[in-house]
């Protein structure tokens, strides 16, 4: 069985394509992949890594705004999808899946014109536009959330979960708290603004330094490498925290997750997908810098179950965020009814799910 996947421009889209192909290739190491992104994009580094075959295309996205750039991408899209037309044809998958972003447009579209069984696999809870385009000529819609459903041909959709819950599922609590030069059994918060970080919750955080210094619970604190140096200055003037452990990037994510109590940080598709799987408390910070707000709706849909405290961008304070953290972190049966109530809505088996959608429409077409 050969399969090709495509997805780029963010981790949010490349990490769930990535924990798929690991977890099919544990259950069947005879399948072949091939991945197809961009040079530029994050999947070229991320995958490059990984020791899957990798092909490119040149491809962006259109503006929102009226501007000549998208005549531009007009053509790149019909170039694009000449170009994977000959990736196609020459690979010989059996099936294809989009997960997300620009890249999958042309990539998908060319697959589904080749009478190639497609998939695209929508993380949000709102729609992407290249999503949109492609549910038109798709095999099927994987989604994660119940609220995007109407976005789609109901007949086509699919309930999977992402493929990340899974794969975080198999991480084990450990002594990595110490690591941080934290305790071990001591209430811990996670906070983390995504790869790159977050100004506007990095700037909280650093105003409310002094007053966690008195907490009994303790924090791990990601800024993101680009805001590393800048953050740990202003926190050195401020005096050392014991109980504030600061760092650029977290590359063990899934061992730091089953060892925490609450995550602080947006509301992403993937980064819901993990805590739900692990069934951990979260406050969530929304970007309001995404497409149609699309991070508010993932939000809300934790939020309206019992799983998470949102806190909007717009109204974030020292405060509010003082007293969010305590909120969970000084009230043991709210932290566990809050985890009870994020586990409900984890999907454990998605990239499974997944990985038997792919075979069920490749056996269909043979």
């Amino acid at each position: 069985m050969k399969v090709v996947v495509s997805g780029g421009g963010t981790g949010g889209h490349i990490y769930p394509a990535l924990a798929l192909i690991k977890t099919i290739k544990k259950q069947n190491p005879n399948v072949e992949f091939l991945y197809i992104g961009t040079e530029k994009g994050l999947e070229a580094k991320i995958i490059g890594r990984e020791n899957i075959a990798f092909k490119a295309i040149n491809i962006t996205g259109f503006r929102r705004a009226l501007s000549f750039e998208n005549v531009k991408t007009i053509f790149r899209f019909l170039k694009g999808v000449r170009d994977s037309k000959k990736i196609l044809k020459s690979f010989k998958p059996d099936v294809v899946i989009g997960t997300g972003g620009y890249v999958c447009g042309p990539v998908v579209y060319a697959a589904a014109k080749r009478k190639i069984p497609t998939v695209i696999h929508e993380q949000n809870s709102v729609p992407g536009l290249t999503n949109r385009f492609l549910s038109r000529y798709v095999n099927k819609v994987a989604i994660c959330f119940e609220e995007v459903r109407p976005f789609f041909p109901d007949d086509k959709v699919v309930m999977t979960g992402n493929p990340r819950a899974q794969e975080v599922l198999n991480s084990k609590s450990s002594s990595i708290l110490q690591s941080f030069g934290l305790k071990e059994n001591v209430n811990t918060a996670l906070v983390v603004g995504g790869s790159r970080g977050a100004r506007p919750i990095n700037e909280v955080v650093i105003k409310s330094l002094s007053r966690l210094s008195n907490k009994p619970y303790q924090i791990i604190y990601a800024t993101g490498e680009v805001h590393y140096e800048e953050v740990l200055k202003e926190a050195t003037l401020l005096g050392t925290n014991e109980n504030v452990a600061i760092v650029p990037f977290i590359h063990n994510m899934e061992e730091v997750l089953a060892s925490i109590d609450v995550v602080v940080g947006r509301a992403g598709a993937t980064s819901l997908a993990e805590i739900t799987a692990l069934g951990i408390p979260s406050i969530l910070i929304p970007s309001p810098y995404v497409t149609n707000n699309h991070q508010v709706k993932n939000a809300t849909a934790l939020v309206n179950n019992g799983a998470a405290i949102m806190l909007e961008e717009s109204d974030l304070s020292c405060n509010r965020f003082i007293e969010a953290l305590d909120s969970i972190l000084l009230d043991d049966n709210k932290k566990i009814t809050m985890g009870e109530a994020a586990k409900k809505l984890g999907i454990p088996d998605s990239a499974n799910k997944l990985f038997t959608l792919l075979l069920e429409l490749v056996k269909h077409e043979r």
